[in-house]
């Protein structure tokens, strides 16, 4: 849950004895800074969908990145690009919750409808599982903006929190712009308290956006609490000329709720709100419903576990998920019996070390029109060769059982 700590939007929970207990005898078995890649955490702890689908809360602010590409002036266009990058932070589950680890193979897809008649469509696939990563893919033909990503998230034991560390970088091309490219890297994530105190989420140390072109970087330390001293959700970050080092805006706030920019030198302003959470509407992405999916996408996989967390049933949320880890442990056998590797559908590996979409960006039509039908035939194509259908009603039981009891506890 959240609540208020000097007007600040804190995201915690307190668990109750038997959650407590299991955590307790699970540490038991670590040890500080140990990877936890490999170690199964209680359902308890999970959010009800996967990582794969977690990554889509960056584009809850789309209309932020069209406005940024729309400008002609470069300093205005990457303050936009920083807007739509800070503007992800602030949706979360409720309490201290993780994501579904997802497995190999793993796909979650969608798309977005603007107001402007314009769409977008995402994929993210898992492409390996140790070390766990994520690549992801998102495209507006009529906007003719791509975001590519490679994220490789880490687990680490620190005592009384865990720590995730989330590696690798995610790219924003806007090709209208000469291919303008902006590069951002990401901060970490701890859960707090987990021996004692309450459990409490926490953003900490620095991420980038970096724009070579525009000779422009934006650096931001997500700063934790101190002990004794300090609030929780505070930011401090700098635009500035990557060649001079001149920092041209200060931005500072609370990434749960208002963040503020203030121009120095030849922009000298008085503060004023970059972002308000409260005032901003979040763009709602469309997905098919699970009868259109394949197996292995994401809420048609994790489908069974999901209604078993919204309905607090976690003895059948266990079984189902081990299920699923099982089923993946099977597979992983059989392909090294038989010595085949695993290839992705969606992404490969190239030569700089990082997954990229198999279909390739510069390949892609600059027509809006062609564009789109590449695209949606790409992502969108079943393995009977039709394509997934997002007029059709959700009818499956399980997932009309688990959002019925999801109103019902909103």
């Amino acid at each position: 849950m959240s609540k208020q700590d000097d007007g600040n939007m804190v995201i915690e929970e307190e668990l109750d004895d038997e959650p407590k207990s299991i955590i307790l005898s699970m540490i038991g078995q670590l040890r500080k800074d140990m990877d936890l890649s490999r170690v199964t955490f209680p359902t308890f702890v999970l959010e009800p969908r996967s990582f794969t689908e977690r990554v889509t809360d960056f584009m809850s602010h789309p209309d932020f990145l069209i406005r940024a590409s729309q400008c002609d002036d470069p300093v205005k266009r990457f303050i936009g690009v920083v807007k739509y990058y800070m503007s992800g932070w602030h949706i979360h589950p409720k309490g201290v919750k993780k994501p579904y680890n997802p497995v190999l193979g793993e796909f979650f897809r969608s798309r977005y409808e603007f107001d402007d008649s314009s769409s977008a469509f995402f994929v993210a696939e898992q492409v390996s599982h140790h070390p766990p990563v994520t690549a992801i893919f998102y495209h507006s033909p009529e906007h003719h903006i791509a975001i590519e990503g490679d994220l490789r998230p880490k687990s680490r034991f620190y005592g009384n929190s865990v720590g995730m560390l989330l590696e690798g970088y995610a790219k924003i091309h806007f090709n209208k712009r000469d291919n303008e490219e902006y590069v951002i890297t990401y901060p970490n994530m701890y859960a707090r308290g987990i021996l004692f105190g309450k459990m409490v989420l926490e953003l900490g140390e620095t991420s980038t956006v970096t724009c070579e072109k525009s000779d422009l970087m934006f650096e931001v330390e997500f700063k934790t609490k101190g002990l004794i001293w300090g609030s929780y959700n505070q930011i401090a970050g700098k635009i500035k000329r990557i060649s001079t080092k001149e920092v041209l805006f200060d931005i500072t706030g609370n990434w749960q709720t208002i963040m503020y920019i203030q121009g120095r030198g030849e922009y000298a302003s008085d503060p004023i709100v970059l972002f308000d959470s409260s005032k901003e509407n979040v763009v709602p992405q469309i997905v098919a419903c699970v009868g259109e999916q394949e197996h292995n996408e994401s809420r048609n996989l994790w489908k069974n576990v999901t209604k078993a967390i919204v309905e607090c049933d976690l003895d059948a949320a266990t079984l189902h998920k081990t299920a699923i880890e099982e089923k993946q442990r099977d597979d992983t056998k059989h392909r090294e019996a038989k010595k085949k590797r695993f290839i992705p559908r969606f992404f490969q590996l190239e030569i700089d070390g990082y997954y990229h979409p198999k279909l390739r960006l510069d390949s892609i039509s600059d027509d809006p029109a062609l564009a789109k039908d590449e695209i949606t035939k790409w992502i969108f194509t079943k393995p009977d060769d039709s394509i997934q259908d997002f007029a059709v009603p959700e009818d499956d039981a399980v997932v009309l059982a688990a959002a019925k009891h999801q109103r019902r506890a909103s």
